[in-house]
């Protein structure tokens, strides 16, 4: 059986994903763009710096401000009508 506290720490973490996805039921497409953009550049971030053994924190920073700016770029772009 594992330590009490590493069990802790998991449900902790578990109880604090659950609290977090009510947060995204109600999100506009521009948000829900910008979202999904923060998250696949957080991913691409962190899976460069691994391969590269570089700061693995700096990469998913990185990644997640640069995904969200080109999610909201690609909604601003393919979705807004341009002022007549």
């Amino acid at each position: 059986m594992g330590r009490p506290e590493k069990s802790f720490t998991r449900i902790v973490c578990a109880a604090l994903c659950l609290l977090a996805v009510p947060g995204c039921a109600d999100l506009t497409p521009t948000e829900q763009r910008v979202l999904s953009g923060g998250s696949i550049g957080s991913a691409v971030g962190i899976g460069v710096m691994v391969m590269t053994g570089g700061c693995i924190p700096c990469g998913g920073s990185v990644g997640s401000i640069l995904g969200s700016g080109l999610g909201y770029a690609y909604d601003q772009l393919q979705y807004k009508k341009p002022p007549e």
